[in-house]
């Protein structure tokens, strides 16, 4: 199933979202409205919105709060794709210069914060203090997940346990927000909206797992950014993890030295003993323990539309080559 079959069951309410994300970017200062609708239109899955949407309907919610908390998990998520790309120093994204190769890394810091505190002025508008808990947690997850990430960055002695946290909070908190919100608008059992919020963390882990095989074996035109960006960074993902435990004693040093010091000097021999070792394979495999995970638990709820299309969103995770 394709993200056009995915969206079926809600897309009126995607299109509501659409127009709100607009409507709610507006402002006074032109630049932030520039960079604002330069990030929102740059051709993303919008994904989280999407996965609020579904599963606010697949818990029977019948209300229209539920575009509100869409809109904002979609402002959080771009504020933290704009500092991203100021901290990593990215250029690409999308296949689109960065905001900050654009506009600068000043712009793009406080056109981030910007889009932090509108989302929490719609938090507020909505008025239903469980959703500011489970949403101010969740920013506040994230960015520990920035800064261990940052920690881990040029160390070679990071480990799959250490680059798990990093992604659970980083990527799979704002998954896992997304989908227990619309379990908190439909006021749910306590069961059934930690079953809800459990699929979205094992779908947002598995997202992101497949993103890091991806940086090895896609290409620009495809991924929007050029291969061996993680590692050209510093960034130890799962795959370079993987190639250096099972590798041998040559391929260990010459990844622990492009860990150390990133750039791209000796990026073939890299990919070279990821492939060589079945990184690649290893980090998908896990990718597909975890949508698998993430299906399970949907159980407790009924089977609909948008539950089958919660189901396809991990089928889809996995089966991705963007």
């Amino acid at each position: 199933m394709d993200l056009s079959a995915i969206r079926a069951p809600v897309s009126d309410d995607v299109k509501a979202v659409d127009e709100l994300i607009v409507k709610r970017l507006e402002s006074s200062v032109v630049l932030i409205n520039q960079i604002g609708h330069y990030i929102v239109s740059s051709g993303g899955k919008r994904l989280r919105p999407l996965l609020v949407l579904l599963s606010a309907r697949a818990c029977g919610y019948g209300g229209d709060k539920h575009l509100d908390m869409a809109a904002i998990v979609e402002f959080i998520h771009t504020a933290t794709l704009l500092h991203d790309d100021v901290v990593d120093g990215s250029e690409l994204r999308r296949n689109r210069d960065t905001a900050n190769a654009v506009w600068g890394n000043e712009a793009s810091v406080l056109v981030g914060d910007f889009l932090y505190s509108r989302a929490f002025e719609m938090m507020v508008d909505v008025g239903i203090m469980r959703v500011m808990d489970v949403l101010s947690h969740a920013t506040n997850r994230i960015a520990e997940g920035e800064v261990l990430q940052l920690l881990n960055t040029n160390d070679p002695d990071t480990d799959e346990a250490r680059y798990m946290e990093v992604i659970q909070r980083k990527t799979a908190t704002l998954f896992e927000a997304g989908t227990r919100l619309g379990a908190v608008l439909a006021e749910v059992p306590r069961d059934v909206e930690e079953a809800v919020a459990s699929f979205g963390l094992h779908l947002g882990i598995a997202f992101q797992l497949v993103d890091d095989a991806l940086d090895y074996e896609s290409d620009a035109e495809t991924m929007g950014k050029h291969i061996g960006d993680d590692l050209e960074e510093g960034k130890p993902t799962l795959p370079v993890i993987r190639a250096m435990d099972v590798g041998t004693e040559a391929q260990r040093a010459c990844l622990r030295a492009a860990i150390e010091t990133g750039g791209r000097e000796n990026m073939d021999a890299v990919v070279e003993a990821i492939v060589s070792n079945g990184a690649i394979d290893y980090t998908i495999a896990l990718a597909r323990s975890h949508a698998e995970s993430a299906k399970e638990a949907l159980k407790v709820l009924p089977d609909s539309p948008a539950r089958r299309s919660m189901e396809a969103t991990a089928d889809f995770a996995v089966a991705r080559t963007f």
